[in-house]
């Protein structure tokens, strides 16, 4: 797809994107070039409405070691205006990725700190390695995840979130399942298997469900019940009975039948 230096954007034939954090020599640290391609690449994705959901992974033996030592360092000569400007980037990457239309799932290896942790939180779902390494490291260093912290709370809970931003613990991909940040947990070397088996089973999935689906669940929040609310749920089902994706699920069902999404790609 487009070029990037930092990051590398994939597209699958049968329907999906890659977009992979490419600054392995640095532990795909980050920095403010890599912040602004992955916002670019988002942008690219959600221009592509041929794809069906996103896949986050970083290339080599890392996920991403967190922020970039060299930026850190240009970024404390800077002044709080120029800082500003710095956070609010960041700021946008984080709420363009938890906004995607389609489903994303990050895929984790060895280390993820600091801001790592709020891609990893920003995506629908996540999975890694059961030795992955994760921190919320910024008070080691004198800063807090500031940007990130809304999505850190709403991937693992405001009391764990406390937790591991006030003691920079880290913590192993099975501490992280049982946070909830990650779905499931595998070996290192069974990972990729297992990201083509979630590949395989999202792309069983109605595109257009999916869509719908992620929305439903954006406007459902935490489940609070109210007028409007019910409301909104009696129109999205009727509305998605009522599509070409809709229809041809059910009549796919009623036939035994596979329905057209799962056919093969040419």
């Amino acid at each position: 797809m487009t070029d990037f230096t930092t990051v590398q954007l994939e597209k699958d034939p049968r329907g999906f994107a890659t977009l992979w954090l490419n600054r392995a020599d640095k532990n795909n640290a980050f920095n403010a070039e890599m912040i602004r391609e992955l916002i670019l690449a988002l942008d690219a994705v959600m221009a592509d409405k041929s794809l069906r959901f996103l896949l986050l992974r970083g290339r080599g033996k890392h996920f991403s070691a967190g922020a970039d030592l060299a930026w850190m360092q240009h970024a404390a000569t800077l002044d709080y205006t120029a800082n500003l400007a710095d956070s609010r980037e960041l700021a946008e990457l984080m709420y363009n990725l938890h906004q995607l239309k389609i489903p994303s799932l990050a895929v984790v290896q060895g280390a993820a700190f600091g801001g790592a942790l709020g891609l990893i939180s920003c995506c629908d779902m996540a999975i890694g390695a059961v030795d992955a390494q994760l921190c919320l490291s910024e008070v080691r260093i004198g800063l807090a995840p500031a940007v990130i912290s809304p999505f850190v709370v709403q991937a693992i809970g405001e009391r764990a979130a406390r937790r591991f931003a006030l003691t920079a613990e880290r913590f192993s991909g099975q501490r992280a399942q049982e946070l909830g940040l990650f779905a499931e947990c595998y070996p290192a070397e069974q990972l990729d298997e297992a990201v083509n088996t979630w590949v395989d089973n999202l792309l069983l999935n109605s595109p257009q469900a999916m869509l719908a689906s992620k929305d439903l669940l954006r406007e459902v929040g935490s489940g609070v019940l109210n007028p409007a609310l019910r409301r909104y749920t009696e129109n999205a089902i009727a509305r998605i009975r009522v599509s070409a994706e809709g229809q041809e699920g059910l009549r796919a069902f009623l036939d035994k039948r596979k329905p057209a999404w799962q056919e093969p790609t040419p």
